[in-house]
């Protein structure tokens, strides 16, 4: 299945040739202020599936912890991908991005202790204080 994404402003389109997996709810406080919102969905997907089709050029990179950038658009603020120090070949990314449809849910929400305070998690899937551990 082919998954094609953008940003806000439409300038940066990303396509990706392959499976999404690792997807979840995450609540921590870095998730809540980048996304304005009371968690980010996300999923994983593997770097050689994923590819940039036009506004490359528009891409800036934040450290938010050590071996963690996270790939935004530098206009709208779009946050797209995280790219991982110790792991090359696998991204983070924001599932909201895709204008098409996943064909995958989330499975968990995980940094549930460190969850917005007037947000419940009401939908049953199971919930993990920090990263549950594989």
């Amino acid at each position: 299945m082919i998954h094609t994404g953008s940003c806000l402003c439409g300038q940066i389109k990303y396509e990706i040739q392959g499976a999404l997996t690792g997807v979840l709810h995450c609540h921590c406080s870095m998730c809540r202020k980048a996304h304005a919102a009371a968690f980010r969905t996300r999923a994983s997907v593997q770097a050689k599936d994923f590819r940039w089709l036009s506004g490359e050029h528009l891409l800036t990179h934040y450290l938010s912890c050590p071996g963690e950038y996270h790939t935004f658009c530098r206009i709208c603020g779009s946050r797209l991908i995280t790219k991982f120090e110790n792991n090359k070949t696998t991204y983070g990314f924001a599932l909201g991005t895709l204008d098409t449809d996943p064909g995958v849910k989330p499975g968990c929400h995980i940094f549930v202790g460190s969850k917005a305070l007037w947000h419940e998690i009401t939908d049953g899937l199971p919930q993990y204080k920090e990263f549950p551990s594989t």
